[in-house]
């Protein structure tokens, strides 16, 4: 039946190769996103702590990341937690806002980070050309700016940006420096945007007395649960806190953020695999409605067949043989489509800067192969059973 309908079987199949490829691309995509995280939290640094304003649940995040301006969080909660928890070596603080940079006749859509000078050591960041603004240039809220490469090439392009003046949003501020680049983190470009003294943004440029996130760089070997404790110790006793249920604030660790992100993509990608597994059920549906015109065609062969002596049995794996030669053939055809299309994405991913990798797991290839398999069984149980059941003289004289 299956040489003899070359196109039909093919088109049999389709449903399968479909299925079983979806699987493979959502698990291997599931994978590589993962890993796109895990390397960018890596590449932040996993020995940060971060704070920020909100309470949140456990694994749940923030009140400000939902957009809620919370202003409770101050540069001097930072300090006080410095100077009481010995197990911190440094920290900085963050405010952000949208800014246009302009430039002579040029002009660069970006946002500015407003940082204290603590910012490329707790970063592990680096300056390309020029300096980071010192201690001095952010307690005086100097109009000092260090560019993000992605902006000083837009701006300058070859020309050399140290000592220029340039506006943010109407204010003028004078280049240092131009960051090395650093890529992205999150699909967020971190060589896209400029920064300016802590003092400077809170001031001039936002006009607050709050900070969006408190960023400490543990000591090595340190403790990471005893030390956030601290933290929040620390900051429940300024913020007048005596419930930990009552907290304004939260606390992170790049730690705690990659378990969490994990287990959100994992879970994703299990539930979108299932989804992709309807496909499988309904080319089985295919298969099975296929193998009952087979049967139909070759009633009269079927027939003969008994009437030599074939028994019903001889009959019944004929045609799971068939149907699981389609669905196994599918099967593979499937898993080598849905290897070519995740290795594509992983090649292109890497092409445009993400470090994602390449992944596709036994697991997913066992479960593909299995599927398959008992797709093929379960569809050609009820025509087998039907053809084992022919009357020979009624098949014989079926036309």
């Amino acid at each position: 039946m299956i040489k003899r309908n070359k196109m039909r079987s093919f088109l049999t199949s389709l449903g399968i190769i479909i299925g079983i490829s979806s699987v493979i691309i959502i698990i291997s995509l599931g994978a590589g996103a993962q890993s796109l995280i895990v390397n960018q939290i890596k590449g932040m640094g996993s020995d940060l702590i971060g704070v920020l304003p909100g309470a949140s649940e456990a694994d749940g995040p923030p009140a400000s990341v939902m957009g809620i301006n919370i202003t409770t969080l101050k540069y001097s909660d930072g300090e006080a937690v410095m100077s009481q928890v010995p197990a911190l070596e440094d920290f900085t603080a963050y405010v952000s806002g949208a800014a246009t940079v302009s430039w002579q006749n040029k002009t660069k859509d970006t946002s500015f980070a407003g940082v204290n000078h603590s910012y490329i050591f707790v970063e592990a960041a680096d300056v390309e050309k020029g300096h980071f603004f010192t201690e001095e240039e952010e307690n005086s809220s100097a109009r000092v700016v260090v560019l993000g490469s992605e902006v000083a090439e837009a701006l300058f392009g070859s020309s050399d940006p140290l000592n220029a003046r340039v506006k943010i949003n109407k204010e003028n501020f004078e280049v240092i420096g131009v960051m090395k680049v650093r890529g992205s983190t999150f699909f967020q470009s971190q060589d896209n945007q400029v920064f300016i003294p802590l003092n400077t943004a809170q001031k001039i440029m936002l006009g607050i007395n709050y900070v969006n996130l408190l960023r400490f760089k543990m000591a090595p070997g340190a403790d990471l649960d005893f030390t956030i404790e601290n933290i929040k110790s620390v900051i429940r006793d300024r913020h007048g806190v005596s419930d930990p249920e009552q907290d304004d604030f939260s606390v992170r660790s790049q730690v705690q953020t990659l378990d969490t992100l994990k287990s959100l993509t994992d879970a994703l990608s299990y539930f979108l695999a299932m989804v992709a597994g309807i496909s499988l059920i309904v080319g089985g549906i295919g298969i099975m409605n296929i193998m009952l015109v087979s049967i139909t065609e070759s009633t009269r062969e079927t027939g003969l067949r008994k009437a030599v002596g074939a028994k019903k049995r001889d009959i019944s794996i004929q045609y799971l043989v068939q149907t699981v030669a389609l669905s196994m053939v599918g099967g593979v055809l499937g898993i080598l489509f849905g290897v070519l299309i995740s290795w594509l994405v992983s090649a292109v991913a890497n092409y445009l800067g993400y470090s994602w990798d390449f992944v596709v797991t036994w697991q997913s290839v066992i479960l593909a192969v299995g599927f398959t398999f008992i797709v093929g069984l379960l569809s050609g149980w009820y025509p087998a059973k039907k053809a084992a059941e022919l009357n020979p003289i009624d098949a014989l004289r079926y036309e």
